[in-house]
């Protein structure tokens, strides 16, 4: 029953903004502000007259026995109770005040109640937000500190002492904080720091070197603030960091970065890194001598940007082929051509550059100049086909004397034995002059093998520039007589300031050659026509003599026309020396000689002759 004596009129209990509840010495719930019923989520006919005890039976830390305890013990407490269900859960705060008669004796208890949940989850989160920060603080060895000018007292985080290698109970001041900088540099450097902070709060972050408590030295970064109220510093604030280990990685990783560039720099070979878009953004020294300037010029640039457009573009397709296929291009030799026209010869090999993602972001390339390598490899493939050839050549002549000298030794064998034991004097003569026209032929013999010899080792070919059209008249000139014996017609298209690189002397016998074998095979059917043109071909001028001769069957003979001693009609000056001497002229001379022909209609000869002074 309520009390009019010791209750509050029920209208002004309702309006109550504090969540309030009358509780009398039984624990029965007497009165209560509708604040307090919403709180709770009850009606005042579920609540009237019944035990307080009932109410809190699924709060959690608020059981009845602790309930009761804390209503006996008619003294103010402030307890925390949450109520849990399936969706969340809600923390509540609650008073518990004696509840006096106008005789000051206990007659009950107020309670206040409320919603503190958010309160509780801004706790927790506080609390989380600590342990974490504790947590990296540990992780990244960062500690803080706090300077009061007011108190002049300086306090370090449990992290700037673990840092400082100082026990937890260790309260330091200002000059023992700065006494544990390395002296010299640190030392000085962050006393004056400290004091232009203090003077006119210039805020400052600082790596410096540190003697730990324990004599370690180890780098710190060293950061402070100053916080100001009313225009006036009255703290300073800072982060203190243990960053030796990546300092002395810093260190490692410039040494090995300078190791390497050094490296780079220094090998005989040209380096470069290039992006996606194929511009280069690293070069060593051997590529910028290459190149012909400094890395500052090359930077950024492209091979379009510095070489020629097609071997420019070739470099771009091997680029993207590499950075697509993900697959390295290794020691391929390829050509670079300047923008000044100047070639060279590289062994290349191009390295994807691969990130995370298995993705090409650019390439690495190296190149090796081997352009004096070609050169002796050219050298000595010319070398290799001279000494082929004039392996043949040895062969060839080796083959001809052994047969031509057997032959003559076994007949002047023949003849002296005949001469021995031959008995008439008239047949001794007969037999002296067979021995002496073999003697002839076989001077003959030697004196061609003797020319042959003097072309095939002549080394020390000196060609000059020779006008054609004036040696061609001059051989004309000089068979003059025997080319109106035979009724030639002579016919010279050669143009008149035409020259050639040739040997004066061999010049002179190819021609002469040429023009007396068109004569000498010349056709019974008709008088012989001679026809000679000349034109520059690329590093060469071609000299054609045409007749309309006999001509030679190429299919049967084709393989032997320049043979020594080979003769292919039934004349009986022919020697079968001529072509074979002049073809050794010719290639002598870095030149050759070709043969078309037709039989009955007549043989053209074209000689090339090479322009080039070697």
């Amino acid at each position: 029953m309520k009390s009019i004596e010791t209750v509050p009129q029920n209208y002004i209990l309702k309006q109550l903004p504090k969540a309030t509840a009358f509780v009398d010495k039984n624990y029965s719930i007497v009165d209560a502000s509708d604040s307090w019923l919403h709180l709770f989520n009850f009606k005042w006919e579920e609540l009237s007259g019944k035990s307080i005890l009932n109410v809190f039976t699924d709060h959690e830390q608020l059981t009845k026995t602790k309930l009761k305890e804390y209503l006996d013990s008619n003294k103010r407490k402030k307890i925390q109770h949450v109520k849990v269900t399936k969706e969340d859960e809600t923390w509540y705060e609650s008073i518990l005040t004696p509840w006096f008669d106008e005789k000051e004796n206990v007659v009950g208890t107020i309670l206040q109640s409320e919603n503190i949940s958010k309160r509780i989850e801004k706790e927790l989160e506080l609390k989380r937000t600590k342990i974490l920060l504790k947590a990296k603080s540990e992780v990244a060895k960062v500690g803080s500190w706090e300077y009061d000018l007011i108190s002049q007292k300086l306090s370090w985080s449990e992290q700037t002492k673990k840092i400082h290698e100082v026990p937890k109970s260790f309260v330091p001041t200002v000059s023992q904080g700065i006494e544990f900088y390395k002296q010299g540099y640190s030392r000085n450097k962050v006393s004056m720091l400290f004091h232009r902070i203090l003077e006119d709060g210039t805020p400052y972050n600082q790596r410096l070197i540190l003697i730990t408590a324990k004599g370690e030295e180890k780098w710190v970064e060293a950061g402070g603030k100053a916080m100001k109220k009313n225009g006036k510093i009255v703290k300073i604030i800072g982060t203190f960091q243990d960053i030796n280990d990546q300092v002395i990685a810093e260190k490692k990783t410039k040494e090995s970065e300078q190791l390497l560039s050094t490296l780079i720099d220094n090998l005989p070979i040209n380096v470069y890194i290039k992006d996606k878009e194929s511009r280069k953004i690293l070069v060593n020294k051997t590529e910028c001598d290459y190149i012909g300037t400094t890395a500052k010029n090359i930077i950024g640039k492209s091979d379009f940007d510095l070489y020629d457009k097609k071997i420019a573009q070739i470099s771009r397709d091997e680029d993207l082929e590499v950075m697509r296929s993900l697959k390295p291009m290794v020691g391929v030799e390829t050509i670079n051509i300047k923008k000044d026209g100047s070639s060279t010869n590289f062994l290349t090999s191009k390295i994807p550059l691969i990130n995370s993602n298995g993705e090409a972001y650019g390439l690495i390339g190296m190149s090796m100049d081997i352009t004096h390598i070609k050169e002796k490899e050219d050298e000595l493939r010319n070398l290799i086909n001279i000494t082929a050839i004039q392996n043949k050549k040895l062969t060839n002549f080796a083959h001809i004397v052994s047969h031509n000298l057997r032959s003559h030794t076994a007949n002047f064998s023949m003849l002296l034995d005949f001469l021995i034991h031959e008995k008439e004097e008239k047949e001794k003569d007969r037999i002296m002059t067979m021995l002496t026209h073999a003697s002839d032929n076989l001077l003959d013999t030697l004196e061609n093998l003797n020319d042959v010899v003097a072309i095939s080792t002549n080394v020390n070919i000196d060609k000059k520039p020779l006008n054609l059209k004036e040696n061609i008249l001059k051989v004309q000139q000089n068979l003059a007589a025997f080319l109106e014996k035979n009724k030639v017609e002579f016919v010279n298209h050669v143009p008149n300031k035409l020259s050639v690189l040739s040997v004066p002397a061999y010049l002179e016998s190819i021609i002469l050659n040429l023009v007396t074998n068109a004569v000498k095979y010349r056709s019974p059917k008709r008088n012989p026509l001679i026809t000679l043109r000349a034109k520059k071909q690329d590093n060469s001028v071609v000299l054609s003599v045409e007749d309309n001769g006999l001509g030679i069957d190429l299919n049967k003979y084709g393989g032997k026309i320049f043979g020594m001693y080979k003769t292919f009609h039934n004349k009986k000056d022919a020697r079968g020396l001529g072509l074979y001497i002049i073809k050794n002229q010719i290639e002598a001379m870095g030149g050759s000689i070709t043969i078309n022909s037709e039989v009955g209609k007549g043989t053209t000869f074209n000689v090339y002759f090479n322009e080039e002074n070697k």
